[in-house]
């Protein structure tokens, strides 16, 4: 049976929950493999909506082992919270697996986070500040806190000691902020450490095992190909590995175990955060989608930003993810629009360029060179074949799978778990 990897093909927020949750009654295994809780997928089941963040989607489906992996950093009291809260709702939490190997914010990361992107001013990122960053930036220093290491006070204490020795210098003498107790931080990270015990295993070994087994495992991202610390827009763009190529980091299996690589697209753009992005609408058309689309952050709430569709970026991502599919989601908010711009190349300095641009200041300057195709007027929420589809859908959907450089193997159009049309099946 396949492993495949689900991931982002825009800026996130892509609908990649959804996408992995299509496939749930049919895997055995879901992992997490990269980024925190600075991202989040909003689910749709029997008309009850799921807002996950650390929890991987597989989390919904009975019978899936859900597993959250090494290359994830981890905010333990939200990782109960959202336990709490799936718990309370009569979701069994009880299967999820947690990698030894998988560090943990600890309280002065998210210090950190918030006093460092204040202080950059009109150089913001658009962190979330939660202490992503740099808690990736000490697990890179070697000065990181694994999860194995709750489970032994000793070394916990030893290691927060180091890396609080260079942070309160930085707190005190740069930010003018009150030193950081060594004591006081082991006793928040330990406030969870037997709680979390029964979940914690050596998640390599077990997904490996369940792929000599013969199980179907989905790799699922966080944030999305462009948010990609190596391939993204740099440096506005996450800490991590939001690429197929992080899967196999960020969980312990090797390259040779993937077979598909499924990319999700939104049938338009958005972005949350700072950073160039070529297709952004900021007139009425832009609020629309915004409205429409409800694009509004699912961890933050923060009002998404809003563009059309870019097949540069979309064929950039192909190209990088390997992608075999594509699912493109919420085609129905684009109903009732006479005519749909699709961005096909970009205009730099007066040159068309076809492909993404070499370098940040030719991308910051491109401009969209677009497309028209006709709209429709017809709701297709409710439409569950490619021939339930108005010819006006159909042409559009075509066009955008001839300029994406993938083919299109799914499409959403509603938010509930049903509403989905499959032309082609990501599983065979």
């Amino acid at each position: 049976m396949p492993a495949v990897v689900v991931l982002g093909v825009q800026w996130g927020d892509e609908g990649k929950g959804k996408a992995t949750d299509q496939l749930g009654s049919r895997i055995d295994y879901v992992v997490k493999f990269n980024g925190g809780n600075n991202a989040g997928h909003t689910v749709v089941v029997g008309g009850e909506k799921y807002a996950l963040h650390l929890l991987p989607s597989g989390i919904l489906s009975p019978g899936v082992v859900p597993v959250i992996g090494n290359g994830v950093v981890i905010d333990i009291e939200v990782l109960f919270s959202e336990i709490d809260a799936l718990e309370a709702r009569g979701v069994d939490t009880s299967r999820l697996l947690v990698s030894s190997a998988a560090h943990v914010i600890a309280p002065y990361n998210r210090t950190v986070d918030k006093v460092t992107e204040r202080f950059l001013g009109k150089r913001r990122i658009g962190t979330t500040g939660r202490g992503i960053g740099p808690t990736y930036a000490d697990k890179i220093n070697r000065v990181g806190i694994r999860i194995q290491d709750l489970f032994d006070e000793k070394i916990l204490a030893q290691k927060v000691e180091g890396a609080l020795d260079q942070k309160n210098h930085l707190l005190v003498k740069v930010y003018n902020r009150r030193a950081i107790t060594v004591e006081e931080t082991v006793e928040d990270l330990l406030r969870y450490a037997e709680r979390l015990r029964p979940f914690v295993a050596d998640t390599p070994l077990e997904l490996n095992r369940a792929l000599d087994a013969g199980k179907t495992l989905v790799f699922e991202a966080g944030q999305a190909t462009m948010l990609d610390v190596d391939h993204g827009t740099y440096p506005f763009v996450t800490s991590s590995s939001a690429t197929a190529g992080g899967a196999c980091t960020g969980s312990g299996i090797g390259p040779t175990r993937i077979d598909r690589v499924v990319g999700v697209a939104k049938a338009y753009t958005t972005r949350v955060g700072e950073g160039p992005f070529p297709t952004e609408l900021l007139d009425d058309d832009g609020e629309w989608l915004r409205q429409t689309g409800g694009e509004f952050g699912t961890t933050t709430g923060r009002p998404r930003r809003t563009g059309w569709y870019d097949s540069v970026v979309s064929r950039y991502a192909s190209r990088v993810n390997g992608l075999t599919d594509i699912v493109l989601t919420k085609l129905d908010v684009l109903t009732g629009r006479d005519r749909i711009p699709v961005c096909v190349a970009y205009d730099v300095d007066g040159q068309r360029v076809d492909e993404m641009p070499l370098d940040q200041t030719d991308f910051h300057h491109a401009k969209p060179v677009y497309e028209h195709l006709d709209g429709w007027t017809q709701d297709i929420t409710g439409a569950r074949e490619w021939d339930d589809l108005p010819v006006a859908a159909q042409r559009y959907l075509e066009f955008l799978e001839s300029v994406s450089g993938t083919r299109i193997s799914a499409i959403g159009v509603g938010p509930g778990r049903e509403a989905t049309i499959i032309k082609h099946d990501l599983l065979d």
